[in-house]
């Protein structure tokens, strides 16, 4: 009985698998997004300022760290809680899968994090005249509670793992 249960328990793993699969989605959404916003871009770009150009840049690299972020937790995800990866040999490979724990992966998410906020407040910067004061400080104070979330979590597994890491 006992043993029933625990392959049954381990078996749930697998419900995990169309959450990956929905977030390949999101990618593509990400993807297309993307490609709009480029192409919008493009096509204005005598009548655009260069500010908006910049803001226009900003926002398009804040879709490409999205877009690598959820790469990475799909995939690692993937491989640390529901079933490694089978890949052929002669198929191209990420050179960190495979590497990424939980511990790690949550704290790369949490400096891509900080990454995409910084890209947000240099944005709210780049439009200053037209910002509320009270909102860009909002800004700020959610960006060092990042930056400051993503020190401790670096930190916390620093201490945590330093004795497996000697070996």
């Amino acid at each position: 009985m006992e043993r029933l249960f625990e392959r049954l328990l381990f078996a749930t793993r697998w419900i995990l698998a169309p959450i990956y699969l929905g977030m390949a989605l999101i990618l593509l959404a990400l993807g297309i997004k993307f490609f709009q916003e480029t192409w919008h871009v493009v096509t204005h770009i005598t009548a655009i300022s260069e500010k908006d150009l910049i803001l226009s840049a900003l926002a398009l690299v804040d879709l490409a760290l999205v877009a690598s972020l959820v790469v990475m937790v799909m995939f690692a995800g993937y491989e640390n809680f529901v079933s490694k990866l089978d890949i052929d040999a002669d198929t191209a490979k990420l050179g960190w899968l495979g590497k990424l724990d939980a511990g790690t992966l949550k704290l790369k998410v949490a400096i891509s994090i900080v990454a995409i906020s910084s890209i947000h407040l240099l944005g709210a910067f780049m439009n200053l005249p037209q910002m509320d004061p009270q909102m860009l400080l909002w800004y700020v104070i959610m960006h060092l509670t990042f930056v400051v979330s993503a020190l401790l979590m670096g930190v916390l597994d620093r201490i945590s793992f330093a004795s497996h890491r000697e070996h």
